[in-house]
């Protein structure tokens, strides 16, 4: 079989898998779960040889006209280098293990069928991405992640918090593609085609006559899709959706799709000098505010979203500065940790019986009860905060020595502006991500006060997953740089020597402040009584009421909710939380911008609707109406009353005339 066959198979099989599991959820359901399991490892099987094939070298190009468009034709086309290999075999990775995860986790739930079908045809649309030689048949898987995560984050429709983060993912990556479409159609107008190689080759001649403006608007869809300041407040409100759900756009797809469209056509964006910098500043307010925002959160998923819009900015930085490999081999190491990171959420919160790291805090033993994810997650998180030898050390240290190069001059089209702005800010977002990393190792796993609830055994599927994601979050750095720089346009991915040992210093900075803060405050609340922690009022109720719960459960009483006395973000923070807590009240911004003003016009237009328009329509048909009924109440039927009538007109008349005529 040829690798291009092969390559077509890689996204079309879990479509086929997802058409499938609909047509026969209801009719045969034990085929249901095969049918969302099979698909996707028999990609990831596939993808892994299309790479093996592909090796690092050229890449591999195949083409057919899709249908005749006119002046600009859309091809169907895969475009296969070593970046689009690499990421193929991530997505399909995280894919599978979220589709075995899901088998257990949402066992009993009813609506399981239709949930597998999305996100096996989620995988799929990111598979287009990743493969298409085309921008048009790219932005169509691209716009089928969008409606795919609508349906997934309100899955859990009957809670308001699903309902309207769905319809604000929706609405708010929407807002990026309408610039990002008008950008697309602006660089196939000056290039003549919508083919990645063409448009690369018009760049390379200097063939864009508006690079400024072309980049802009594609960094405006970029910004939605990948959760980039200002576009980024969907990410966080999307957690209500199922946690597999979570792990599946945070690591592997949608957010991703961004940085790696990016990293595709960066030589666009490095044909301005200002659209690097505007890219630089994006993702440096983005990685130091959502560090803030991470330290400040109670709900475990949240601190973990807010941590995936961080890594991005990581990423965004990397392209930022010029160097694409450091951005996806990033955007590799991080879809393993982030992952495994909201999968053991998933794992705690059943055993807890709450997102609330609060509540967590004043529960003991729950490590214990669940030992495989206090494992793999201590693996992940310290991958996460950047400490040799795990993955995230070796990809953070190789962006923030891109930063360093740029810094330099040593690269050609980044001005030196953006690399200080992402070094610079790149350091700052590693001490914040250690600390944040180590508050929530310590909130989750290291409470006092009553014992853990029990709420049953977790399903072997979902602590198999985790230890399978433990291996590349330990090892894929090192194994990466060592033997995978052909994939990588032949980039040494060493970190460099400078960088490494302030990027390092930096993130044990973080861990020992975020350590100290909560030994000196556990201290502090040591005489205070911690209270218990009422049990999920099911007991063993299904892993869906858990995960339905709202960030605070009624169950939970006041408890869930109340600060936590040795909550380390607390003091590290100080008059900076209540601001970081809520996001530093940027959706507040928005409500006030465009929301209510919205809001306020639609009531002014149903309003005169209503009482302007609709009392003009009334008007005009009540004056008939009126005559109508005077016309009607004179038709009496009596002689005498129309001879009376027909003499009383008579002498109006006659009085008329001589007034008229008098005056006259």
């Amino acid at each position: 079989m040829t690798t291009t066959t092969l390559a077509v198979l890689v996204p079309l099989l879990p479509f086929l898998g997802a058409l499938a599991g609909l047509l026969l959820g209801r009719t045969a359901p034990g085929f249901v779960r095969p049918l969302a399991v099979v698909p996707v490892l028999a990609a990831f099987v596939l993808a892994v040889l299309v790479a093996v094939r592909q090796g690092g070298g050229s890449p591999i190009e195949a083409h057919t006209q899709l249908t005749p468009t006119g002046s600009v034709p859309i091809d169907l086309a895969l475009d296969i280098d070593g970046f689009a290999a690499l990421v193929a075999v991530l997505v399909t990775v995280v894919a599978s293990c979220v589709q075995i995860y899901s088998t257990g986790y949402l066992r009993d739930d009813p609506r399981y069928p239709s949930y597998a079908a999305l996100v096996s045809l989620f995988t799929s649309a990111m598979l287009l991405v990743v493969y298409s030689g085309d921008l048009m048949v790219l932005l169509v898987g691209w716009e089928v992640m969008g409606i795919c995560s609508y349906f997934l984050v309100g899955h859990y429709w009957e809670t308001p918090e699903a309902r309207a983060a769905s319809i604000k993912a929706f609405l708010v990556t929407k807002l990026g593609d309408v610039p990002f479409l008008i950008g697309l159609f602006a660089l196939a107008t000056d290039a003549g085609s919508f083919r990645i190689t063409r448009i690369l080759d018009t760049v390379a001649h200097g063939g864009l006559h508006h690079p400024t403006v072309v980049a802009l608007l594609l960094l405006a869809g970029v910004a939605g899709k990948s959760a980039q300041f200002p576009l980024h407040t969907w990410l966080p409100d999307a957690m209500a959706g199922p946690t597999p759900v979570s792990a599946l756009i945070h690591a592997a797809t949608m957010v991703a799709a961004g940085v790696y469209f990016v990293a595709r056509l960066l030589p666009v964006f490095e044909a301005s000098q200002a659209a690097m910098v505007v890219l630089a500043v994006m993702a440096g307010v983005t990685m130091v505010g959502s560090g803030l925002s991470a330290l400040a959160q109670d709900d475990i998923k949240r601190v973990l979203a807010y941590s995936t819009i961080g890594q991005l900015g990581y990423m965004t930085g990397a392209l930022a500065v010029g160097d694409r490999g450091a951005a996806v081999f990033h955007l590799l190491t991080h879809g393993a940790f982030k992952a495994l990171l909201f999968l053991a959420a998933g794992v705690i919160i059943h055993a807890a019986g709450t997102n609330s790291l609060a509540a967590m805090a004043r529960m003991s033993d729950l490590r214990h009860r669940i030992p495989d994810a206090y494992w793999t997650m201590t693996v992940a998180l310290l991958s996460l905060a950047a400490i040799p030898p795990f993955s995230g050390f070796f990809s953070k240290e190789s962006v923030l020595g891109a930063a360093e190069h740029a810094v330099h001059g040593d690269t050609a089209h980044v001005p030196d502006a953006a690399g200080w702005i992402v070094l610079v800010t790149g350091l700052l977002t590693a001490l914040l991500t250690a600390a944040y990393a180590t508050r929530l190792w310590l909130l989750a796993f290291h409470g006092r006060g009553a014992e853990a609830p029990d709420h049953g055994r977790q399903p072997r599927t979902m602590t198999l997953v985790l230890w399978v994601l433990a291996v590349p979050s330990l090892a894929l750095g090192g194994f990466a740089y060592r033997t995978l720089p052909d994939w990588f346009d032949g980039q040494d991915l060493t970190p460099a020597l400078t960088t490494s040992v302030i990027g390092t210093g930096v993130s044990l900075v973080g861990v020992v402040l975020a350590y100290g803060a909560w030994r000196h405050l556990a201290a502090r609340a040591a005489g205070t009584p911690l209270g218990a922690v009422a049990a999920h009022p099911e007991g063993d109720a299904a892993l869906v009421e858990a995960e339905a719960i709202a960030s605070h459960a009624a169950a939970y009483g006041d408890l869930a909710s109340a600060p936590d006395p040795a909550d380390p973000g607390r003091l590290l923070l100080g008059p900076l939380h209540r601001h970081a807590a809520v996001g530093f009240h940027l959706d507040a911004v928005y409500a006030a911008l465009f929301v209510r003003p919205v809001q306020a016009g639609a009531s002014l237009v149903r309003f005169l609707d209503r009482e302007v328009v609709e009392t003009y329509v009334r008007g005009a048909a009540a004056l008939p109406r009126l005559l109508g009924t005077a016309v009607r109440r004179s038709q009496t039927g009596n002689l005498q009353t129309y001879v009376s009538a027909l003499l009383a007109g008579t002498v109006v008349l006659a009085v008329a005339v001589v007034l008229v005529a008098t005056g006259a």
